[in-house]
């Protein structure tokens, strides 16, 4: 069992993100302005990691003029990187090949950019020598087929192909074949000590899965998983895994991966509403951020507080697809 990492104050680090044309460059205006909002005490640098044009891209993907300059504005740094691999058939894939553009040799935290930041990140205990990530997440990956390998097979066949540890790997607390049973992440969020060492391993994995899958991932889709898939691997050979303290700040009081702003109306508490709307006000933020449809008729033309009547916060649908269904039917859904 992985050990349990202490509260410690962490070293300087940096915050980086993927932001590019259209969406991901304004949930990454709010994730900037909510980080200087909440958490005005962090010092490290905010880096927007950008993807360039090139073969792998039909159209430009680098963030627009007016977003751009609206980070710039708070502080952030555009870091641009190519797209060798992956681009605009798996984008996931960003998150893995933006690492090698980051600073070497300085611990590194990545959001998602639909991310809000609610409280203090400069106090969360980060243990950079035990890298984790998000365990807000559900059993998306693997889905077992009838007669198919389960569980066990599907990722000890993983952690055999990279000459890993899979029984060190396991929560025995839960029963065999029980998907939390096995290390699994969401990728919203995930550190380490240096982001070159822990990108190279991530894309060597990544595309290892990619190319040549052992014969127990027949029937399992990669897309939109891979990252997902290869996460654990890398975290568990860099010696990480899913006993950190970071987990009771992180996707908790410090931070809301909601995901889709219509998800973030129908599930999230109200303070993290709260912080939405307070970041977004602001004219000058509000002027760029009316340049996305979803932003301004969920946050600025009331639809969010719509979708938000269709729940009762005490009764919420246990599963994700039941929030969507319900948001569609009444015609709110946006993204």
């Amino acid at each position: 069992m992985a050990r349990k990492t202490k509260a410690k104050t962490p070293p300087p680090f940096n915050v980086a993100l993927v932001g590019q044309a259209g969406r991901l460059g304004y949930e990454a205006m709010l994730f900037v302005a909510s980080l200087r909002e909440k958490s005005p005490g962090f010092a490290g640098r905010v880096l927007i990691a950008e993807p360039q044009p090139g073969p792998l891209w039909s159209k430009d993907p680098r963030i627009d003029g007016d977003v751009r300059d609206a980070l710039v504005s708070m502080g952030a740094e555009i870091v641009p990187f190519d797209s060798q691999h992956f681009g605009e058939v798996y984008p996931y894939g960003n998150k893995i090949e933006m690492l090698s553009a980051l600073p070497a040799d300085t611990p590194f935290v990545f959001f998602d950019s639909d991310t809000l930041i609610t409280g203090d990140l400069a106090a969360v205990p980060f243990d950079f020598a035990y890298p984790t990530a998000s365990l807000r997440r559900e059993g998306t990956w693997p889905q077992l087929e009838l007669y198919g390998p389960g569980y066990t097979e599907i990722w000890k066949s993983l952690y055999d192909k990279f000459g890993l540890d899979f029984d060190s790997s396991l929560d025995l607390s839960e029963p065999d074949e029980y998907w939390q049973r096995y290390l699994y992440f969401n990728a919203g969020f995930f550190f380490g000590a240096c982001p070159h060492v822990f990108g190279a391993k991530f894309l060597e994995y990544a595309l290892a899965i990619r190319d040549d899958a052992p014969a127990a991932l027949v029937c399992q889709s990669l897309d939109p998983w891979l990252d997902q898939v290869a996460l654990p691997l890398v975290i568990h050979a860099l010696g990480g895994g899913r006993d950190s303290a970071v987990h009771d700040h992180l996707d908790g009081p410090v931070s809301c991966h909601y995901r889709l702003l219509p998800l973030l109306y129908a599930r999230e508490s109200e303070a993290v509403i709260a912080t939405l709307e307070e970041i977004a006000a602001p004219n000058k933020v509000k002027k760029v951020l009316k340049g996305y449809d979803p932003i301004k008729r969920m946050v600025f033309q009331g639809r969010g507080a719509k979708v938000r009547a269709l729940f009762d916060q005490d009764d919420m649908p246990r599963r994700e697809q039941a929030i969507r269904n319900r948001i569609k039917s009444n015609g709110f859904w946006m993204r």
